[in-house]
């Protein structure tokens, strides 16, 4: 009666359920920790979204704070790189590292849906996709603005 209640315990697995392999049981886990690191490699796309958002939103305000004034002081002092140019720069690394880890997403995504596991696609992706493509729009604003 002990070894029953003891395998009925919530996280301590049944021996009967996991000794066999191909099991039922083996087959769950197995996709579980499948899903586990499907989840994983979403949450480091969105922590690179967000820094990436972070980035571009950074370089824009720059832009923007240095732009406005200018416009009350047209005699602002010029360092090594003009605001522009930080600004671009900023958002450009915002822009490089979205895609490097969209493209470290893809790779890992790839791997996991050849081993068979749960690869599906995901909304991380779709704003991540946005992001770049706001991003590229603020990047155009910064260089081509006068």
């Amino acid at each position: 009666m002990a070894s029953e209640s003891q395998s009925n315990l919530v996280g301590v697995p049944n021996p009967r359920q996991v000794s066999e392999r191909g099991s039922p049981a083996s087959n769950q886990a197995t996709d579980l920790a499948r899903e586990r690191t499907w989840l994983a490699h979403e949450r480091t796309l969105m922590a690179w979204v967000r820094t990436a958002t972070s980035l571009i939103s950074f370089g824009f305000t720059i832009y923007k704070f240095f732009d406005y004034m200018q416009d009350d002081r047209p005699t602002v002092v010029r360092g090594v790189i003009s605001p522009r140019g930080y600004a671009a720069m900023m958002i450009g690394a915002g822009l490089v590292a979205l895609a490097l880890a969209s493209v470290q997403h893809a790779r890992y995504m790839k791997q996991l849906r050849k081993a068979g596991g749960f690869a599906q696609y995901s909304v991380a992706t779709v704003i991540g996709i946005l992001v770049s493509l706001m991003g590229i729009a603020t990047l155009v604003a910064v260089i081509f603005h006068q």
